[in-house]
């Protein structure tokens, strides 16, 4: 890390707001927002944003403040998560019009969500740790991925490896393991709340390594 990035990074820190801010990262559609919907549903009885089938829907980063969660060991944490938008290598417009979307929305929701990229990779100097998403019933070992992994681990930010979807008839969380044998890595439902509460577990102990 050069010089003027870590005194960025120092000087962002020194100046942060009170609680720890929690980033959920991934590609697009790994269930990112339905993650943070579980969480903020059942912390603060209400929802993060809305979900789509369509990729990207998420485009700016979204957040809930003072959000406390305690575990059946009695633990609590109070922090900020942050839902961010999906990163991409590439966004064209026309995958958009595939899914039904006009000519003139596919352009606009594409240059939004290549806008949402940026901030995601901005909001990287702004978290202190990340639930890192992916869909384990597909392919873990892709470029994005990869990508994401390694800027989390070029920043020293702790990290848990969310392998989402277990519900699915696809899914692999051994898949998930092979690929990235040095995560630590969870299995869980975002969307049915299987292994939800390990997961509330497993996030006490990474904000307390922050």
């Amino acid at each position: 890390m050069g010089i003027f990035s870590f005194l960025r990074r120092l000087l962002s820190r020194l100046f942060r707001k009170k609680h720890t801010i929690m980033g959920i990262y991934g590609p697009p559609n790994s269930g990112k927002t339905t993650l943070a919907n579980r969480i903020c549903a059942d912390w603060l009885g209400e929802e993060m944003g809305s979900t789509s089938r369509i990729a990207h829907e998420t485009r700016q980063v979204r957040l809930k403040e003072k959000l406390t969660i305690t575990d059946s060991g009695g633990r609590k944490v109070t922090f900020a998560l942050a839902d961010t938008p999906g990163i991409a290598s590439r966004i064209d417009y026309r995958e958009f019009v595939k899914e039904g979307l006009s000519e003139a929305d596919a352009k606009l929701r594409a240059k939004e969500a290549t806008v949402g990229v940026m901030e995601s990779i901005e909001w990287l100097d702004k978290v202190d740790c990340v639930l890192a998403v992916l869909d384990c019933s597909k392919e873990p070992s892709t470029q994005v991925n990869t990508t994401i992994l390694r800027s989390l681990h070029e920043r020293n930010i702790p990290t848990l490896l969310v392998a989402n979807k277990i519900d699915l008839k696809r899914a692999s969380v051994e898949r998930v393991k092979t690929a990235f044998p040095d995560e630590e890595i969870l299995g869980i439902s975002a969307k049915n709340g299987d292994n939800i509460d390990r997961l509330y577990e497993r996030i006490i102990d990474l904000t307390s390594r922050k």
